[in-house]
Order: structure tokens, then sequence, then C-alpha cells
């Protein structure tokens, strides 16, 4: 049995433990709620965005959108796996590299290994693939400070290394925000565009009901282009492609809050479970040295006056 000092130490271990654990909660909730809220503000813009283009491209000439909608055999993928720069956050990290493994055995199977290469978001990703090698730039700065600025750089990696043909198809791994306690993996082409249309899949039955809506209101619009159709398409096609980027980061952002508060406020439920035990254990142990001390002393009463 451990003796009273090493219970007593223990305890004190472990209640640091929980209210660090408890602060790390706290810290995820308010930060949960701005990244919410920056991806709920994103979604119908986003939405609204791919549902113009739908209709632009769905009239215009093939060679309009050939640098980023040609489909060529796929010999060289990128995949852009989007992680976060902390752990901390149970198995939302891990979630994405098996997300990846998945794909890469189910749809690139016949591919060589050299051949297929990461772009990592964030740097539990960059650390991982850095490690298996193949990895392209370094983007572990995103997150520092979150912007479609730094989400822009590595959008514009990925399109110029479809356009002048690295890569035969660009394929994202991230974790879509649903709600506090649920995270989903998801897997989408980037490129190339196969359907504009499906771009966004609504997350909640409040943005799909707005996707109808939207879907509705501009299924039969005639536009007035100004300066020309090819011009704007030309310019909302790559606009498109880098919002689907930020958007998918903001996901994996407001992901990674809900996943680190929720392990985190069940580290210090299990802190407070292991706290009770310790607890029952000291004060079993104490009551336990208090009786042999007891003992002691009436044995040694009992030999002195038996002497």
């Amino acid at each position: 049995m451990a003796s009273l000092k090493e219970v007593r130490s223990r305890i004190q271990s472990v209640t640091s433990t929980q209210q660090i654990t408890k602060a790390m909660k706290m810290v995820a909730a308010a930060k949960l709620r701005r990244a919410q809220d920056n991806i709920i503000r994103m979604r119908p813009y986003a939405q609204r965005l791919n549902t113009i283009l739908a209709n632009l491209t769905r009239t215009a000439d093939a060679d309009i959108v050939s640098d980023y909608g040609v489909a060529r055999d796929v010999r060289k993928v990128l995949v852009i796996a989007v992680t976060s720069d902390r752990g901390l956050a149970g198995a939302f990290n891990s979630n994405v590299f098996k997300g990846v493994n998945a794909l890469i055995a189910e749809r690139y199977a016949n591919l060589p290994a050299a051949s297929i290469s990461v772009l990592a978001i964030g740097k539990k990703a960059h650390d991982y693939y850095t490690r298996k090698g193949n990895i392209v730039g370094n983007f572990t700065h995103v997150f520092a400070k979150l912007s479609f600025e730094t989400v822009r750089e590595a959008a514009e990696v990925a399109m110029d290394g479809f356009r002048n043909g690295t890569y035969d198809e660009v394929v994202m791994v991230y974790n879509e925000f649903k709600n506090v306690a649920t995270q989903i993996v998801r897997t989408e082409q980037l490129l190339p565009l196969v359907q504009v249309a499906s771009v966004l899949a609504p997350a909640t039955p409040r943005e799909a009901k707005i996707a109808n809506v939207l879907a509705e209101t501009t299924a039969n619009v005639d536009y007035l282009f100004e300066p020309s159709k090819e011009e704007i398409v030309q310019t909302l096609i790559p606009q498109s492609l880098k919002i689907k980027l930020y958007k998918a980061v903001l996901e994996s952002n407001a992901s990674e809050h809900g996943a680190r508060m929720t392990a985190m406020d069940k580290a210090t439920e299990n802190a407070g479970e292991l706290l009770k035990a310790l607890k029952l254990t000291y004060n079993r142990t104490r009551q336990a040295a208090i009786t042999t001390e007891i003992l002691e002393i009436v044995g040694g009463a009992e030999a002195l006056a038996a002497g």
C-alpha cells in the first residue's frame, strides 16, 4: 500500500491537472464561439458564390473553364490535409491522418508513394507528413493569424500546381464542424472542377433550406455581363477555389475548438473520479496508520503492565 506522503502527492498532482483542464475547456469554449460565428457567416456566402458560378458555367463555352476543369489521367496527386497546430483535442488530428490514409488506400492504391504529395495546413499535419516525406510547402503559420490571405497562399500553390501539370488531381481532407461533440472527416475534390454546383454541401437543415432558396431564385436568372462572361468566369473560378479551401480551414478551426472543449471536459471529469478514488485511498491509509499506532500503544502498555 502507498504511503500517506505518496497519496497526498498524487492528490495534489491530479488537482493541479484538473485545474489546467478546466481552464483549457473555458478557453476552448471562448474560441469556439468566435470560430463558430465565422463559419456560420462564411457558409451562405460560399454557397451563393458557387451557385452563381454554376449558372454562369452552365452556358459557358468549354474553353472558358479548361484551366481548372480539364480531367487528366491521374498520375500525380496533391492531398491537402488540414489539422491543428496543437494537440490535446482527442482524436481530432488522428482522424484526418486516418482519412488521408483511407483515401490513398481506396482511391490511389495503384499509384506509387512518390507520386502522392501532401500540402499540410497546421503544425500537426506538417510534423506528421515531414517524417513520411513528399510534403509540399510550409503552412504551419495559418492558424496563428487565421485569415483569407494566409489560406489564399496555400490555395494558389495547389491551383498553380494543377494548372502547370505538376498535379492531376487535388483533394482536401479536413474535419467539418457539426456541433461541439461531433466533427465529421470530409474528403472533397478541389481540382479538377467536376461540378461547381456540388462544391459545397449544406451542413445543417437551415443551411439546406437557404441553399434551396438560392438555387430556386438563381436557376433561371439571365445575367448582364460587364465586361464579359469569359472574364467574369475566369475571375470567379479561382476565387471560388480559394473560398472553398478557406471554408474548409474555418470548418477545421471550429471543429478543433469543439474537439478540445469536449476532450478537456472529459479529462476534467476523469480527474474528478480519480480524485475521489485517491481521497478514499488516503482516508483508508490514514485510518490504517492510526489503527496500527493505537495497537502499538496498547501493546506497549500491556507489556509494561505485565512487567
